[in-house]
């Protein structure tokens, strides 16, 4: 079988020697091979680089290892597999689809706050009210921004525990328009008489939905916060999010009125 190797970058001498068969063709590189290839050099293995450069080349290859994906890593005698198994042979496996993950919302909060106090020392020179502000603003931007990605996606899962989205579905696709245009509208403190009614009733409705489902009805299921793609239960962080848009918005009433 005609494979290409080129000559391995790092790892030389240590005595440790992986072989590796991936995509390198004109038109396609296989990202995965890539990796592989990075992740065994920062192992310190010396990487045998077989390139695979034509569909028939590939064909050949998987025929005559009984596999059907590549690339594939092989350590000594021992077939490791492709990437994935390649990092769980390191463990350091690849989160399994469906796991539960918050670092989405992690992120989201991480960003959201750092912007906050980055503005704040840059254009106020520390921090203060308007901190907390942009926090609030900027999470829910992000957040629905997450949502926007998937709108169809984000309402199946939202009308399967949104007190208002279940009896009313145009609901469950305006939310994320909704919260996005109370978030930048709260941002820059612009239009409160638009900004502070949509975030007082999509807080208010979704923190009842939330406690109701959750608190109330025992119920498990997945959270649309963060998206439709997202695998976070329905419990503290939507209700957070709900109790933040309501407490931004009684804060921004309070303070026109003052």
């Amino acid at each position: 079988m005609a494979t290409q190797a080129t000559q391995p970058t790092t790892g030389a001498g240590t005595g440790k020697v992986a072989r590796l068969y991936r995509m390198v063709m004109d038109k396609h590189v296989c990202p995965y091979g890539i990796k592989a290839k990075w992740l065994l050099e920062s192992k310190g293995f010396t990487v045998e680089d077989h390139w695979l450069q034509s569909r028939d080349q590939t064909d050949a290859f998987k025929r005559q290892h009984s596999v059907e994906t590549t690339p594939q890593v092989f350590i000594g005698d021992e077939r490791i597999g492709g990437y994935t198994a390649l990092r769980a042979y390191f463990d350091n496996p690849v989160s399994k689809s469906g796991e539960t993950r918050y670092r989405p919302v992690i992120a989201v909060f991480a960003v959201a706050l750092a912007l906050a106090v980055s503005l704040s020392f840059g254009l106020l020179g520390g921090l203060g009210i308007r901190t907390a502000e942009w926090f609030v603003a900027f999470s829910m931007a992000m957040l629905a921004m997450l949502k926007l990605q998937d709108v169809e996606q984000f309402s199946t899962m939202f009308v399967g525990y949104d007190l208002l989205g279940a009896r009313f579905v145009p609901y469950a696709y305006a939310y994320p328009f909704l919260e996005a245009t109370a978030a930048i509208l709260m941002a820059g403190r612009i239009l409160p008489w638009l900004s502070i009614p949509i975030a007082a009733v999509i807080g208010t409705i979704g923190a009842f939905s939330v406690y109701k489902a959750v608190y109330i009805d025992k119920r498990s299921i997945k959270c649309a916060c963060v998206g439709g793609s997202g695998n976070v239960p329905l419990g503290f962080v939507s209700l957070t999010e709900n109790l933040a848009m309501m407490g931004m918005a009684i804060w921004m009433l309070a303070r026109n009125l003052a």
